[in-house]
């Protein structure tokens, strides 16, 4: 018996994403193929020794000049240290988390590593690992399509 395949949904070039674990809503996102892990726009990155020997990492999410900044610090238990290939083809080494992003009103549990983006045009980017769990496909002449169909869905509703 043939196993049924599960179709694939349609993202944009550009998404706006929740991260319902942090509080934020609508942060844009860019989906970039080329890239295996999603990253996070961050700063204040370190890690810091509780007074029972384990260590924690502490983090503020996005900045100042994003709407949804808060200014909390994040505290996040499990992490990791990798080795990360830019788009420029330089390794450097970042902390990766794992977290929920969500998209079409479904949640997805996928790793992002942790970096300044401020020099970057969006603060979010999604990479391969998630679009393969999630399986998406993307079609780069569109823009928003988790954010459309989620302001329809919520419309649908009585």
């Amino acid at each position: 018996m043939k196993k049924q395949r599960v179709p694939k949904r349609v993202v944009g070039r550009r998404e706006l994403v929740d991260f319902p674990q942090f509080d934020i809503q609508g942060v844009e996102a860019k989906v970039d193929t080329g890239a295996y892990t999603g990253a996070i726009h961050c700063s204040n990155i370190r890690v810091e020794q509780l007074p029972d020997g384990r260590q924690i990492l502490r983090v503020q999410l996005l900045d100042d000049t994003h709407p949804n900044f808060n200014g909390r610090p994040m505290y996040f238990a499990d992490f990791s240290l990798r080795d990360i290939k830019s788009s420029n083809g330089d390794v450097q080494e970042r902390y990766v988390i794992q977290t929920i992003i969500r998209l079409f009103n479904e949640d997805y549990v996928t790793e992002f590593s942790l970096s300044d983006r401020s020099d970057m045009k969006y603060p979010v980017l999604i990479g391969r690992l998630l679009l393969r769990r999630g399986r998406f496909v993307v079609d780069v002449a569109r823009r928003n399509v988790s954010a459309k169909f989620q302001h329809a869905t919520n419309q649908a509703r009585p």
